[in-house]
């Protein structure tokens, strides 16, 4: 027959990635029950249990699948049963039960004077590469700069900043006389860098479905010690599903960039980002689009440009609904090789870094 302190040995090897401890030493196991059913040497019942958690948490689905999966393990007859609630004392006033409603404390964000959505109605235009350099120009001119990966299926940016392994610590503060966790974020080439990723293993799919991920996303950007900020740069996921909609319609966006590359099918795509941005329900200012991948310059023919993906897609796509071209990045193999090894090409390359200058001086 399995007993109760067999199941708690077999969670004892669950861990909060935040605080590397159990879920056991950290008490988010309560209301552990087990029923049996058939014979006992089957092992054959139900496993029951709560995991309460005391905020918002985004690991919270990961932490009750890794639950799952060492029952599954130590006791392959049994059937598991957990409920994911979030505590009543919780500071962020959530009512014992519910995964979180946008009510969020959202005071964090007083002190950054713009932030800017980095969008794009497709993948694979190199949004989080024009995010990632553009934040670090922004920087080096002496803004202080914060960036929020919002990609919480594919999170890039701790692979492209050299900072993948690194955990967020969490700090104490006092707001208005009640002390609250806050999340303090990475620093790297003078940039304040937020992401899922620094919360999972890069191997790690994080299953969560929409309200999830909407939640974890909320959490990262409210609950972390952003401190003042003169740009806070979220870089989008693509496309214009719930994380998008949470976004704009809950965090007090100053406008949005548009990424797109210069071939059709791309350009199609910008269309519904721009719309979605523009419709009645979002209604957030289109600062302007720029086109990555324009053209393509060999080291060895510095004064001739390849237009590998066609050519003024982008100008043409900003005349069209009345926005500014912010500026063309090149194709360059410096930029892929910088997000590949952590040093993004902004810090390097020359002509990235004037591409990118031009557009943080249109932004400002």
């Amino acid at each position: 027959m399995i007993r109760i302190s067999d199941i708690e040995e077999a969670l004892n090897s669950v861990f909060h990635p935040e605080y590397e401890r159990s879920v056991m030493e950290l008490s988010l196991v309560q209301n552990l029950e087990y029923k049996s059913e058939g014979n006992d040497e089957d092992n054959a019942g139900t496993i029951k249990f709560r995991l309460v958690f005391h905020r918002n948490d985004p690991m919270a689905n990961s932490i009750k699948a890794s639950c799952e999966k060492v029952l599954k393990k130590a006791f392959p007859n049994a059937k598991t049963n957990i409920l994911v609630l979030i505590d009543s004392k919780n500071a962020t006033g959530h009512k014992s039960g519910e995964l979180g409603r946008g009510d969020l404390d959202k005071k964090e964000l007083d002190s950054v004077t713009s932030i800017i959505a980095i969008a794009s109605g497709k993948g694979g235009v190199g949004k989080s590469s024009v995010a990632v350099n553009l934040a670090i120009v922004l920087a080096e001119k002496g803004y202080k700069v914060g960036l929020l990966d919002a990609d919480v299926y594919g999170p890039s940016i701790p692979k492209m900043t050299g900072t993948e392994g690194e955990l967020p610590p969490v700090t104490k503060v006092q707001r208005k006389g009640v002390e609250k966790d806050l999340i303090v974020p990475i620093e790297k080439f003078g940039v304040k860098w937020m992401s899922v990723g620094y919360f999972a293993k890069p191997e790690q799919a994080l299953i969560w479905r929409g309200p999830m991920a909407c939640g974890a996303l909320k959490q990262l950007t409210y609950e972390v010690l952003w401190g003042d900020l003169d740009y806070l740069l979220i870089d989008l996921p693509p496309g214009t599903g719930d994380i998008h909609i949470t976004m704009v319609q809950e965090i007090p966006l100053t406008g949005a960039i548009i990424v797109t590359t210069p071939q059709k099918i791309a350009l199609a795509d910008v269309e519904k980002g721009i719309n979605m941005f523009r419709s009645d329900k979002v209604n957030t200012p289109i600062l302007g689009i720029v086109e990555n991948m324009s053209w393509f310059t060999p080291k060895e023919l510095p004064d001739n440009k390849y237009y590998i993906f066609g050519q003024g897609g982008g100008q043409m796509m900003a005349e069209k609904y009345d926005v500014p071209l912010l500026g063309q990045v090149p194709l360059v193999m410096g930029i892929m090789e910088g997000g590949d090894n952590g040093r993004p090409a902004a810090l390097s390359d020359e002509n990235v870094k004037a591409a990118f200058s031009a557009i943080a001086e249109a932004i400002i």
